[in-house]
């Protein structure tokens, strides 16, 4: 597999932006699929080049699923570490706006294994307010 191309933090900034104002509950509308995809499947992207390794799995389904963090490496079946979520957690995670032992209280974020919760060390990727 060719290596995926570097996430321009200038345009993780921009999409981020765009759905901010949902994020922070300034708007009730969620943002158009393609923003939300964006934003979603360019931090997750950013989380994997900035903590590159393959022992956790963090999963936003439906749009992304990227593998983070040095360690073991799985290569097959379901990975032993594995972080899932739906997009506006991930988002919320990404920004700063939740903290990630919160997302696991609240039952918003889905971690098991024993080295999920090292993805907290690398969130938030990047605040937009």
């Amino acid at each position: 597999m060719a290596p995926r191309k570097p996430v321009d933090p200038a345009e993780l900034r921009d999409v981020l932006l765009r759905v901010a104002p949902w994020l922070c509950g300034d708007v009730d509308d969620r943002p158009a699929r393609a923003d939300l995809a964006a934003a979603v499947r360019l931090s997750a992207r950013t989380l994997e080049q900035v903590a590159p390794g393959a022992s956790v799995e963090v999963r936003v389904p439906p749009f992304v699923a990227v593998q983070c963090i040095e360690g073991l490496r799985h290569t097959r079946g379901t990975p032993p570490n594995v972080v899932e979520t739906e997009p506006r957690t991930w988002l919320l995670l990404a920004t700063g706006l939740l903290e990630y032992d919160d997302a696991v209280a609240s039952g918003k974020l889905d971690a098991s294994g024993s080295r999920a919760a090292e993805i907290a060390r690398w969130l938030p990727l990047m605040r937009v307010v």
